[in-house]
């Protein structure tokens, strides 16, 4: 199967069933992206397929098919994009396990809502969850993001 992932094409030799996930971690070494449930609830894995947040863990490879995908590694080269630089200047991360996963859904949040009320982050950062609990950061941040561009 050919991938095009962070704008560089790749080539695996799997099974077209198998998540995204393993083929982004295990086949092409991408270890950003990260496990977390395995049922798509948790929302550590989140990536974006064709502009859009999925979950890796429940997305299978021929379901990726002719679309661009997007890790953390791919968002900002060097750390640079606005949520990446918000998440930051917030100090949101914890133990951050989550943070890949956080990061991706809030710039797919962001790409489609330039400007988000409250409630939009909230409904849309609901599947993401951070055990450490630092949602008030992560709001902030998006919020930051959100001025900043």
């Amino acid at each position: 199967m050919e991938l095009l992932i962070n704008g560089a094409r790749h080539t695996v030799d799997a099974d077209p069933t198998m998540p995204l996930l393993w083929a982004v971690r295990d086949l092409l070494g991408l270890h950003g992206t990260k496990f977390g449930c395995g049922i798509g609830a948790c929302g550590a894995c989140t990536v974006h397929l064709g502009g859009e947040a999925v979950r890796s863990c429940i997305t299978t490879l021929e379901e990726t098919s002719g679309k661009e995908i997007t890790t953390i590694e791919g968002l900002g080269k060097a750390g640079d994009h606005p949520v990446q630089k918000a998440w930051k200047d917030a100090n949101v991360p914890q133990c951050g396990y989550c943070q890949p996963g956080q990061i991706m859904q809030a710039a797919a949040l962001l790409k489609q809502t330039p400007k988000p009320t409250d409630q939009q982050i909230a409904d849309a950062m609901a599947g993401n969850i951070c055990r450490c609990g630092t949602y008030q950061r992560i709001k902030a941040a998006i919020k930051s993001a959100a001025e900043a561009a």
